[in-house]
């Protein structure tokens, strides 16, 4: 492959033909993939204020021990 040249012009004419190649998602496959973001987002933050609290309460137990 030989170097690359610096000429902007064929640059983005390369950039478009790339561009095109390019497979792009459907409407109701972004929003189904939002969806199941904000979800697991939402699953994960339970997750760990759960972890947090139960920590928090097991410092809390250990410390309070004399």
């Amino acid at each position: 492959m030989p170097m690359a040249s610096l000429n902007p012009v064929k640059f983005l004419q390369e950039v478009r033909q790339e561009v095109g190649k390019v497979t792009w998602p459907s409407r109701q496959e972004t929003v189904i993939s939002t969806v199941m973001v904000l979800v697991m987002v939402a699953l994960a933050s339970i997750f760990f204020l759960l972890a947090d609290q139960i920590i928090a309460w097991g410092v809390q137990t250990v410390l309070s021990i004399r």
